[in-house]
């Protein structure tokens, strides 16, 4: 079974998007993955199919409607649907590797993107959101927001990368940030190949790539840090 995501938005034009190209682009066209994209308004009623109303107790924006996206979470994930739902929002739960691998071994995703103010409570609980952000700043939705997370799951995808140990070597894989890479030429503007990397010793490489990860993790991400023993 493919891994399928349905995508519940106001803007389905903007999908795949960058997922058409490249590896998730050829995941797409195998079968791997499909994403549906739907739109959000279809499930209006009246006149002027609303979709947004003024923030209740008063404020700025506009907040999307429970009864118009409950809706449109029904039609699209009925309750014998085993794949999560998730909501992407900048107060959800960070992201994580381990996150993507999860959702990469299930069937697939429901994924409400925002807009506006966000989206009323009662909605995100009787429909069992799950709140997930990308990073700490806000977009003007939540479609880019989906986009990344959908191209971080699909490449993870059984096959869709060319070699499968590709993506183990990694940041965040190991709980580390990923080593340096260097490739020809030898020498670039009197900068070196760490004589390392060409000694032909593995077991040193190896060691060295472990040393760098550690350093650059202590240095720019030590809340990555799970321990003393490797934060030393």
């Amino acid at each position: 079974m493919p891994f399928h995501a349905t995508v519940l938005t106001l803007y389905p034009e903007m999908f795949p998007g960058h997922l058409g190209q490249s590896l998730a682009g050829r995941a797409l066209e195998r079968g791997d993955a499909v994403i549906d994209a739907v739109n959000i308004r279809d499930f209006a009623t009246g006149k002027h199919r609303n979709v947004d109303d003024t923030p209740a107790g008063g404020g700025a924006g506009m907040v999307l409607r429970a009864d118009v996206l409950a809706r449109a979470i029904d039609a699209v994930s009925p309750v014998e649907d085993a794949r999560p739902r998730l909501l992407m929002s900048p107060r959800g739960a960070p992201l994580t590797q381990s996150r993507v691998r999860e959702l990469a071994s299930g069937p697939g995703a429901v994924i409400v993107c925002g807009r506006f103010e966000g989206v009323d409570q009662r909605v995100i609980e009787t429909r069992n959101l799950e709140e997930v952000s990308i990073g700490d700043y806000v977009l003007s939705g939540g479609e880019p927001a989906a986009l990344t997370l959908l191209d971080a799951v699909i490449r993870v995808l059984p096959g869709v990368m060319g070699n499968a140990d590709s993506g183990t070597h990694e940041s965040f894989e190991t709980g580390l940030l990923e080593h340096p890479h260097y490739t020809r030429p030898q020498s670039f503007e009197g900068h070196e190949i760490p004589k390392v990397l060409t000694s032909g010793n593995h077991q040193a490489i190896e060691a060295w790539r472990q040393a760098q990860s550690r350093a650059l993790t202590r240095e720019r991400r030590p809340d990555l840090l799970e321990d003393d023993q490797v934060a030393k």
